[in-house]
């Protein structure tokens, strides 16, 4: 049997509502009958379909078929429609039968970094640090859970009334957050943190104005002389985005093993190991934490240990491992100011259920970490490195931290945009002399 006779092999059947008059005339489409008529088309397409014999098909020909099935089906039903109003429904119905439906377009803006699904009649999405709501629906809850388990499915997860709310990520490594009923009073909720079709380099930092030149010449000295480097910050301030571009100057000779919750940091080094945490099955069994896997990691010969976010325990293994010649670790943290960050790394210490005395917490934390790089999302909705500090020791109880470099706020401009400025504090940073041990010269005025 040709494939032409397996996609068409059921050409008797009829779906629900096909053999009526067209319910989308041109001169009235409300999009409720819209849905039902795509909903109809679509199942439709499905029971002519034999999917089992068309799993080694490539994938672009069986699109090509399917668009040319859905264009028969509404030429059989006598469907009236224009071209344009043709082309969206049968693109539209290829997004249901192999992408995520509705939203699947919104993937493909390379303009928007999030996407906000707020129930089923509700998507937003972000762009250029703003948010905007688009005109994208569901049909109804039930077409969004289909939605969601499509996605979760992929990566062997799952959402149900046991599991209500579930991390995952899509196939070029975009961040999932799908949370349903019970605890989603108003229905399935869905948030998806867009990953860049290009990795942005520092240059395009600097181009964007998040960081200075200076800075970012910092940055990368102070990551290839294997310093241990703390990224603090807000929720969508850039923290991942930016640990992604310093990684990039880690040398191509060493060997970095990355710990994730869900694993989306894009290392172009070619030895590079990724590790990411596994949630208990419906049993409650089986769960492999972030804290795992980082002792884990101190038995496979790392040479730089990247943790994606310590928000928990593990925070307590992470200090130790940049404690015992795990030096050059890079991790990200969230916390307002590089000084709140500090306070949060004690507060997740305790979590580990270790009882450490106060100083002993915080001799840990200033002998760690070398460097901490604040990033915040302005009020305009740009991104900006808001200060580089460095941790100079203790002085009696307290962890001692200088800002090398720092963003000065001005004012506001047109249409609300923050304007500012990055000054240097004109301080001679400690870690120059282990820059210099390590062969990177700074170019002279770089502090001034």
């Amino acid at each position: 049997m040709g494939l032409r006779e397996r996609i068409t092999r059921r050409p008797e059947a009829t779906g629900p509502g096909l053999g009526q008059a067209s319910p989308l005339a041109p001169e009235a489409r409300a999009q409720d009958t819209y849905h039902e008529l795509k909903q109809a088309i679509h199942r439709q397409l499905i029971d002519r379909l034999d999917l089992a014999s068309l799993e080694n098909v490539d994938n672009e020909f069986l699109q090509q078929q399917v668009d040319r099935v859905v264009r028969t089906l509404l030429k059989e039903q006598d469907l009236r429609l224009s071209p344009t109003d043709e082309e969206r429904l049968v693109k539209e119905i290829r997004d249901e039968t192999f992408g995520l439906g509705p939203i699947e377009p919104l993937l493909h803006d390379p303009e928007i970094s999030d996407i906000l699904v707020n129930t089923y009649r509700q998507v937003f999405v972000e762009r250029r640090g703003k948010l905007e709501l688009t005109n994208v629906t569901f049909r109804d809850d039930q077409h969004l859970r289909v939605i969601i388990d499509r996605i979760v499915s992929r990566v062997g997860r799952r959402v149900d009334e046991a599991s209500p709310y579930v991390d995952a990520r899509l196939p070029d490594g975009s961040r999932v957050n799908a949370i349903i009923p019970p605890l989603a009073l108003d229905g399935p909720l869905l948030s998806i943190r867009r990953f860049a079709v290009k990795a942005l380099t520092m240059q395009d930092f600097i181009n964007f104005n998040t960081i200075s030149e200076p800075m970012a010449l910092v940055l990368q000295g102070v990551v290839k002389a294997r310093l241990n480097i703390l990224i603090s910050g807000g929720t969508g301030s850039g923290k991942t985005t930016t640990l992604n571009i310093m990684s990039g100057f880690i040398p191509p000779d060493e060997r970095i093993v990355t710990i994730e919750d869900s694993a989306e940091l894009q290392l172009q080094q070619p030895h590079v190991v990724r590790l990411e945490t596994r949630p208990p099955n419906i049993e409650g069994k089986g769960q492999v934490t972030a804290r795992d896997l980082v002792r884990n990691a101190l038995r496979m010969r790392p040479d730089r240990i990247v943790v994606g976010e310590v928000r928990s325990e593990e925070v307590l293994d992470m200090l130790q491992a940049m404690n015992t010649g795990h030096d050059g670790s890079l991790t990200t943290l969230h916390a307002n100011s590089a000084r709140d960050a500090l306070q949060r790394l004690e507060t997740l210490m305790q979590m580990s259920g270790i009882s450490l005395p106060d100083k002993a917490m915080r001799e840990q934390i200033s002998s760690a970490i070398d460097v901490v790089v604040q990033v915040s999302r302005m009020s305009d909705g740009k991104r900006k490195i808001l200060s580089i500090s460095e941790i100079t020791g203790m002085e009696g109880n307290v962890v001692t931290m200088q800002d090398v470099f720092t963003f000065k706020r001005t004012g506001m401009g047109e249409n609300g945009a923050v304007q500012g400025q990055f000054v240097s504090s004109g301080i001679r940073p400690r870690f120059l002399d282990r820059l210099k041990l390590a062969g990177i010269e700074l170019p002279s005025g770089t502090f001034e």
